[in-house]
């Protein structure tokens, strides 16, 4: 049988407009020969709808639009959707893949297994499946699953999360060939791990594996699609691109299918990751246009070429906003990145608005020392000036923070902070530098001068980053085992060999930069565990590890 990869782009609540590309997509599978189409977890309705399903209204139209489907569909075709289920006790509705053809629903299988950690709360909404079941299909038999049911394979995890494993349920009631639609969001590294993973489940159950994901952006994540299709020896058939729609072909007679291209190199895929999910944030939110605030920096030097990348040139503006203590260096930098990107450019110094705020200061703060405050005033003047021409001109302001600045609390609430979007809030320093280089790999985009440079963020004289911050590739390290591995301060002090001081010190920052975190815009999720609500930390809390 001729199976029909379908990756597309849903937008959350966006009804006619996911079924207007369901029924693309599925009539040019069936004039390419395809017999049965297969889309993405929940395509109809979007992916992640949070709150969302728990309005009647929202599930009624899940039901209206899957049958006006069925009935315009012209080929049998596996769509996910939010359909409600009876029951006496539990919830009331269940992630659902559903078989349409002829006008009608064939077939539907809810979801086993539903996740709970990282950014995950499926529990909250749905009831799980309490069986699978195989529907025979032309010469096949199917064993449809749904996203996480087949990520509790014994012959792979170490350690499961769940009892039951619903891969191997349906593959004792005879499935011939095993179909996953998923929405799994992509993290850096995650690719490989779940390639290995469908392939221990073919080669081990000695059956053909079809993974069909989704693709785009939805707030603060990102699904890179990448479907494939595995044959029973564990052999890639059937591969989609990354980050795009795409509809790729697989014959389980044959064990023949579509292969097309994927970047290598983890950069390139995590670059295109952040270019995919910005540009879907801007667009799906119902901007067309954004400005950066330019330093001369590295991070919003990346920021800006990822806009560009993601909404054209025409579409971003640079915004240079030099003060009391911008080296000429740096501003120079800035407007040659914005000629270089072919972006426009505008400069809107801040120093006679930073004096006038010290002198209307001035009597309250008579006999203290300047400090951090008066930092912070020249970040928050640049926030104001970045948001008045967000109001004026009705474009998103793109904020530059990176992950090891917002982890420590190295930034300016109503500053710095200040923005839509926080392009590489999940992106920590040294990551920076290395998408810099890709950014630059075929001819000099951001100055070399800008990468070379020690980072600084010029609020006083002759400032640099390690006058308060261990140096990055101490801290980065300190950071990724503090937030995204879990380990206390004792464990990681004693695997790199650091100062347990230093890392005991770097923990408390973390942990008390909370409160910025829950003002801060939200952010792309690149790495296992980001900031945001895949993180729930109080902000009122005196544990100290």
């Amino acid at each position: 049988m001729k199976i029909a990869l379908a990756q597309f782009n849903p937008t959350v609540g966006d009804f006619a407009g996911n079924s207007a590309r369901i029924l693309s997509l599925a009539a040019q599978a069936k004039q390419r020969g395809a017999e049965l189409a297969v889309f993405s977890e929940l395509c109809l309705c979007g992916y992640l709808p949070q709150d969302l399903l728990e309005r009647p209204a929202f599930i009624d139209r899940n039901h209206k639009e899957l049958k006006e489907l069925a009935t315009k569909i012209s080929l049998p075709s596996i769509v996910g959707y939010a359909g409600r289920v009876k029951n006496g006790t539990g919830k009331s509705i269940a992630n659902k893949a559903a078989l349409i053809y002829g006008g009608r629903i064939v077939f539907e299988q809810s979801k086993m297994l539903l996740p709970t950690y990282d950014v995950f709360d499926e529990s909250r909404y749905f009831q799980p499946a309490d069986c699978q079941s195989v529907f025979g299909f032309n010469s096949e038999q199917l064993g449809i699953t749904i996203c996480e049911d087949v990520w509790n394979d014994k012959n792979f995890w170490a350690n499961r999360r769940y009892d039951r494993d619903p891969v191997a349920e349906i593959i004792g009631k005879g499935t011939t060939v095993l179909l996953n639609v998923s929405a799994s969001p992509y993290t850096i590294d995650k690719r490989s791990l779940r390639f290995e993973m469908l392939r221990s489940i073919a080669i081990n159950h000695h059956r053909p594996v079809v993974y069909v994901n989704q693709v785009g952006g939805d707030d603060s994540l990102i699904f890179d699609g990448a479907s494939m299709a595995l044959t029973a020896d564990g052999n890639v058939a059937a591969q989609a691109l990354a980050f795009q729609e795409d509809l790729v072909l697989f014959d389980t007679a044959t064990g023949q299918g579509e292969i097309h291209a994927q970047a290598h190199e983890e950069i390139a895929y995590a670059y295109r990751a952040l270019v995919t999910g910005t540009y879907d944030y801007v667009r799906k939110c119902g901007f067309k246009k954004v400005h950066v605030g330019l330093s001369g920096g590295i991070d919003s030097a990346v920021v800006a070429s990822i806009a560009v990348d993601a909404l054209g040139a025409e579409n971003v503006l640079g915004v240079s906003m030099p003060g009391p203590f911008s080296s000429a260096g740096s501003k120079a930098d800035a407007e040659t990145l914005t000629k270089n990107l072919g972006i426009q450019f505008l400069s809107v110094p801040i120093t006679d608005v930073f004096e006038a705020y010290r002198r209307s200061l001035a009597p309250a703060f008579a006999g203290l020392p300047e400090d951090v405050t008066e930092e912070n005033i020249q970040a928050r003047i640049r926030g104001n000036y970045l948001m008045a021409l967000s109001n004026k001109f009705g474009s998103m302001v793109l904020s530059t923070g990176n992950k090891s600045e917002l982890a420590v609390g190295y930034c300016t609430l109503y500053g710095d902070m200040a923005g839509g979007l926080a392009v590489i809030s999940d992106v920590p320093k040294l990551m920076v530098y290395e998408l810099a280089r890709w950014i630059n790999r075929e001819r000099e985009l951001i100055p070399r001068s800008t990468i070379e440079k020690a980072p600084s963020a010029e609020l006083r004289p002759n400032q640099k980053d390690e006058d308060s911050l261990p140096p990055y590739d101490v801290l980065d390290r300190i950071l990724k085992a503090y937030i995204e591995d879990l380990r206390s301060p004792q464990e990681i002090a004693d695997h790199y060999g650091f100062d347990l001081k230093l890392v005991r010190d770097i923990a408390i920052l973390v942990d008390r930069s909370e409160y910025k975190r829950k003002q801060a815009a939200p952010g792309l999720k690149i790495t296992s565990r980001a900031f945001g609500f895949g993180r729930p930390f109080p902000i009122a809390q005196k544990f100290i590890p």
